[in-house]
């Protein structure tokens, strides 16, 4: 292990973290406010990952297409919240998971009937082509500290919004008694489709982002959903904070487990048996991790106000 290749997989550790946060945080919002568990959080990722493959190529702008994957992902997200969401807010859990999960199988269904099967891929902007030199020999290309940039960009300003306005402390108060927001008055209604919008968009641009360096497929948001649900846990359920710092971690453990755990065997057993070890060690890291802050913590690291 030599400090440059740490260097780069710590960077990379923090963009994959950024992507889990773009993602955890709506789903934390609206588990936390809404209390509703929605299994198809993670299409929201796919279909945003597919609306910027549709409208890169059309308009063959990458910033323009952004935009438009963002307003259609909105769109989307809000007709979904309308036509099925809303009817199962007041069902308990175990319908909502079958409801979402019916969701998540109907609408990766229909993905493969628009965009067929076989993986797609956005080209990279232009303007972000190219490497940036970290040090002698050591590159790392541009477009990936742009989407470090812009996720840190995206969460000030969801910060600034749960942080510092009216909306977010009604989304604040939300997430640690939403019976009693709804009593003084507040349209709980409107509340959730706000909710939404920010679940929606924040997912959809995660997955416009990750277009370029991912393989955009059918299915791609599963993973990121099981992913986004461990955030959550380790971060504590409704919690902004804890979604943030608890993705960052997830982000480094799961890409440094996977890069160097094999290297940290050797030292202990034989190179055969440290990469059969490696290989099943690396993928439970994040897992043995939530189970370690669960006994730990078991309301989380930083759980919303109100939670604790």
């Amino acid at each position: 292990m030599t400090t440059g290749l740490l260097i780069v997989q710590i960077l990379n550790g923090l963009q994959f973290g950024i992507l889990l946060f773009l993602v955890a945080a709506g789903l934390t919002l609206v588990f936390g406010v809404m209390d509703f568990i929605n299994l198809a959080h993670g299409v929201q990722y796919m279909l945003g990952a597919y609306l910027a493959v549709t409208f890169v190529s059309l308009t063959g702008s990458f910033v323009l297409g952004l935009v438009l994957a963002l307003a259609a992902a909105l769109v989307f997200g809000l007709a979904l919240e309308f036509l099925v969401f809303r009817h199962l807010y007041e069902r308990d859990h175990l319908d909502q998971v079958l409801a979402t999960f019916g969701l998540i199988l109907l609408l990766n269904q229909g993905v493969k009937m628009v965009w067929g099967a076989a993986p797609l891929s956005v080209p990279l902007p232009v303007f972000l082509t190219g490497n940036v030199a970290l040090m002698d020999g050591i590159l790392y290309p541009t477009y990936r500290f742009a989407l470090i940039g812009s996720g840190l960009a995206v969460g000030a300003l969801l910060w600034f919004i749960v942080e510092k306005t009216r909306t977010g402390m009604l989304l604040r108060a939300g997430a640690s008694n939403a019976p009693m927001v709804s009593a003084l008055g507040v349209d709980i209604r409107k509340l959730f489709m706000i909710v939404f919008a920010f679940g929606t968009m924040l997912a959809g641009f995660a997955g416009a982002m990750a277009a370029p360096i991912l393989s955009v497929e059918p299915g791609m948001g599963d993973t990121v959903l099981i992913l986004a649900f461990v955030v959550i846990v380790i971060g504590g359920i409704g919690s902004i904070r804890g979604a943030f710092v608890a993705a960052l971690i997830v982000g480094l453990v799961d890409t440094l487990g996977r890069s160097f755990m094999n290297d940290l065997l050797r030292l202990f057993m034989s190179a055969p048996s440290a990469r059969a070890t490696g290989a099943a060690l690396s993928s439970m890291l994040i897992y043995l991790l939530m189970a370690v802050v669960l006994f730990v913590r078991p309301e989380g690291l930083l759980p919303a106000r109100g939670r604790t």
